[in-house]
């Protein structure tokens, strides 16, 4: 069992952490036709979609309130009332989802009320769903702004169960460690099962890298809020990632359905359990195609372990990303030897390792020192460089590759393409010998200058 530590430091020196409010308006870009509000200055709003760009690669929708120096003293309802109202004119989109900032939240500013008061005055915006979350960047990060969005979120929209219920509706609320090629072989997952899945959010249909046929100043793509209002007649709630657990567990209540938790799918073991859940919750045998799956990545396993068996590695990531990646790497002979995360969880206690440390990337520097490979975002690359180890950037954001949001590390697939990864970064950094350094031993040196 890990030691969970705070770093003493006065400040971060090299941040690994992203804000809440980041994670928030990530979530709401998970809904068809939203528009997401960072309630703040315009620079938080602009430092989350220039983030956002280079990660997707994509046009970012997100939207400011402005709050200036006298607005954030007198109160922020004109501004709040203003970039409604300009994105209700601009654009109808069904969801305004408003994330509140640091700046706000010491202020104090009751955007509930505002918006309440915004309605009241505007009867126009009797249609559109107005959503407020308060994630103040002053504390927790990026997955406890996601965690927060997604439950105010199905709070707001789901709404009593009425119809009756629908035996192969799921409703899936993925963590924001799952990547949109995560989510989509979730999806062919539970659908090989006859299961009919529901994502909250689904960043696989709006921040997939396709190209619209028309412009939306919008989300293009998610989960649409008929869908989730319809959310009470699933049978089952099933979530991806400790950071969900609350969700999930409100849901389910909300609904009345049970509710299953999986902290994560990266894994023979944890993809085997996934398999065999879903076999018997739909009654339907596992596929034959993830048979034949699971035996690639036992095959990849032996393949791997010549070059994961006893590799030191350092990791840098959101608690359920480092959960998942931690884990299988342990399952592969791997020693964790540093871990460096961003804010509380659960999980954290149960890594295969001494400690944890809530820190920052200077911290993992100085732990990854005689580490043979390094796991973190893109902002880890100068670091690697200095230690002259591997580096596998996995996270968000990754800026300097293409193809981030695509990458696999989930199910049986996504477990064998991972064990690739890591094996073929040891190997590339490997130094091969060339006719002119190779090294003999010193008994054969006689012997073949003789001949």
């Amino acid at each position: 069992m890990a030691t969970v530590r705070h770093s003493k430091k006065a400040c971060a020196v090299n941040p690994l952490k992203m804000s809440q409010p980041v994670g928030g308006a990530l979530a709401f870009m998970g809904l068809a036709d939203t528009m997401p509000i960072l309630h703040g200055s315009q620079g938080c709003t602009a430092f989350g979609m220039v983030l956002f760009v280079r990660h997707f690669k994509e046009s970012i929708p997100l939207q400011t309130t402005a709050m200036s120096e006298v607005a954030t003293v007198l109160g922020g309802f004109d501004n709040v009332e203003q970039a409604v109202m300009n994105i209700y004119s601009k654009s109808r989109p069904a969801i305004i989802g408003m994330c509140s900032t640091g700046l706000t939240e010491t202020k104090g500013d009751d955007v509930e009320g505002y918006l309440k008061l915004t309605r009241q005055r505007h009867p126009e915006l009797a249609d559109t769903a107005l959503i407020y979350v308060s994630t103040p960047d002053f504390k927790g990060a990026f997955q406890d702004g996601w965690a927060a969005t997604v439950l105010r979120i199905l709070q707001v929209l789901v709404e009593k169960p009425a119809a009756p219920r629908e035996p192969a509706k799921v409703a899936v609320l993925p963590g924001c460690h799952l990547t949109v090629a995560d989510i989509e072989e979730l999806r062919e997952i539970l659908e090989s099962f006859g299961l009919d899945p529901v994502f909250v959010p689904d960043l696989s249909g709006s921040l997939d890298g396709h190209v619209p046929e028309d412009f939306s100043p919008t989300t293009i793509g998610g989960t649409r809020r008929e869908a989730i209002a319809a959310l009470g007649s699933a049978s089952l709630v099933l979530a991806v990632g400790e950071q969900m657990r609350t969700a999930a567990e409100w849901l389910g209540k909300h609904i009345d359905a049970p509710v299953q938790i999986f902290d994560r799918l990266l894994g023979l073991g944890a993809t085997d359990q996934l398999m065999a859940f879903l076999a018997d919750h739909s009654g339907r045998p596992v596929p034959t195609k993830y048979r034949r799956q699971r035996s690639q990545l036992v095959d990849a396993m032996l393949d791997g372990h010549f070059y994961t068996g006893g590799c030191k590695v350092a990791i840098g990531a959101e608690p359920d990303l480092l959960q998942g990646v931690g884990q299988f790497l342990a399952e592969l002979g791997c020693e964790l030897a540093a871990a460096v995360t961003t804010t509380e969880s659960p999980v954290l206690e149960h890594l295969p390792t001494e400690e944890v440390l809530i820190g920052d990337l200077e911290d993992l520097e100085a732990r990854a020192a005689g580490c043979d490979l390094l796991i973190t975002h893109a902002h880890g690359r100068q670091m690697a460089q200095r230690l002259d180890i591997p580096f596998l950037r996995m996270g968000l954001p990754i800026f300097d590759r293409l193809g981030a949001a695509h990458r696999l590390a989930l199910g049986y697939r996504g477990s064998r393409d991972f064990i690739f990864e890591v094996a073929n970064a040891l190997i590339a950094h490997g130094h091969e010998p060339s006719p002119d350094d190779w090294s003999l031993a010193d008994a054969a040196a006689p012997s073949v200058a003789a001949a």
